[in-house]
């Protein structure tokens, strides 16, 4: 805590109190700012680690597929069969308005979903193979519903922590500093006008002695 540089004056001081009550009001609502954006952010953290086992379990086992059908095939016959996908995927990147903060909202059109995700015949391929890439052409939203969360959640974060900051900065800083230094002024002030007062029942009391005087002589003549 810090006295700021000002001048001990009632306009000084009007002014520091309208600064603090501003600061006050800030500090409020950025508080309320960071304990919604935590609230979110947790919510999202769970659904996003729920989501993550999900699709980490899908790939893991489309591997598993992958793996024993490179252990049956040839590579030349493997290769041959996924040379040509099927499958087209567009993706379209908007945005949201979270708590003041920009996410990405991803959205994605397949052209050829459910069975038509195999290009290839079945007669030189294997089952493990079609169960592998139709659990991958599945699994694609989620993968990518997740990575819109993750993005997110960083994004949540980073906002948090610039508004803890700053709620910091008002509830450490500068709401004590405005604190400070209007106690310093009023106490200036008021030891002004003390001053002020002291001096004028002098000044009274030399009037008196004076006009005591005057009459004192009035009287002697």
């Amino acid at each position: 805590m810090a006295v700021l540089n000002v001048s001990p004056t009632r306009m000084e001081l009007t002014r520091m109190k309208k600064r603090l009550a501003v600061a006050v009001k800030g500090h409020k609502l950025l508080k309320d700012k960071r304990d919604e954006l935590m609230r979110r952010f947790l919510d999202m953290i769970r659904e996003t680690k729920e989501l993550r086992g999900r699709v980490e379990e899908a790939i893991r086992e489309a591997n598993h597929g992958f793996a024993l059908t490179a252990a049956l095939l040839r590579r030349e016959a493997l290769v041959s069969a996924l040379m040509l996908p099927k499958q087209s995927v567009s993706l379209d990147i908007a945005s949201k308005n979270v708590m003041g903060v920009e996410v990405p909202v991803f959205s994605i059109q397949q052209k050829t979903p459910g069975e038509d995700a195999l290009s290839y015949g079945y007669a030189f391929t294997s089952g493990d193979l079609d169960n592998s890439i139709m659990r991958l052409s599945k699994i694609l939203p989620e993968l990518l519903l997740l990575a819109q969360q993750e993005k997110t959640a960083q994004l949540l974060a980073a906002e948090i922590e610039k508004t803890r900051r700053r709620v910091n900065a008002l509830e450490y800083i500068m709401i004590p500093d405005y604190r400070d230094t209007i106690r310093y002024i009023t106490m200036k002030l008021d030891e002004n006008e003390r001053s002020n007062l002291t001096r004028l029942m002098k000044v009274k009391d030399m009037m008196v002695e004076k006009q005591i005087e005057i009459r004192r002589r009035q009287a002697g003549h």
